[in-house]
């Protein structure tokens, strides 16, 4: 029973560390990274922060829809022995 407590108090804590989090935003005297030249605009904190699509392209992998068997290969040869 005790131990059951102290995991529910301790699971207490390590919650109420996932509270809301501040807004993003330069430390005191920092700026943001400055606009680059062919930029339209000065990118914000959440421009810089969302990730491309091309970072995380989406699978296209050809899934195996038909099994067939393979074509002998006079090349493939038991180990000598």
């Amino acid at each position: 029973m005790r131990r059951l407590a102290i995991l529910a108090v301790a699971g207490l804590v390590l919650l109420a560390g996932c509270g809301k989090r501040p807004v993003l935003r330069p430390a005191d005297g920092k700026h943001l990274p400055p606009k680059a030249q062919t930029a339209a605009s000065q990118p914000g904190v959440t421009d810089l922060l969302t990730v491309p699509t091309q970072y995380k392209p989406q699978r296209d992998d050809e899934l195996v829809t038909k099994s067939k068997p393979l074509q002998p290969d006079r090349f493939d040869l038991p180990p000598p022995g």
